[in-house]
């Protein structure tokens, strides 16, 4: 069985199948926001996608993160320190890249258990 959460014309936010939710990148709301306010704001989203699949933070397996601009990576950084549950840290990679919206400074994918 496969379960689509907040499907769309174009794609679903988050795919639950086989015990794996597989969520769609995560982007910030406030577009004027420095590094740090966009990543708590994707974070919340994730946090509450994963609910809705019934998972959580904790059960994270990978994260994909995509920086606007690389010199951007501690304030990220900070944003996630303080997320992410010590020891329950995911398999992670971050990387610089050209975002679909210029203001975006930060879109995350998350792969977890359910």
């Amino acid at each position: 069985m496969i379960q689509r959460i907040d499907a769309g014309p174009r794609m679903s936010e988050a795919v639950v199948h086989n015990g794996i939710v597989h969520l769609a990148g995560q982007v910030p709301e406030t577009l004027d926001a420095d590094i740090e306010t966009q990543t708590r704001e994707v974070l919340a989203a994730i946090d509450d996608l994963l609910a809705q699949a019934g998972s959580d933070k904790t059960r994270i397996l990978r994260a994909q993160i995509y920086l606007a601009d690389i010199a951007d990576f501690p304030g990220m950084n900070r944003a996630w320190d303080a997320w992410v549950v010590p020891g329950q840290g995911p398999a992670r990679a971050t990387v610089e890249a050209k975002l679909a919206n210029p203001a975006w400074k930060v879109e995350i994918v998350v792969t977890a258990a359910v």
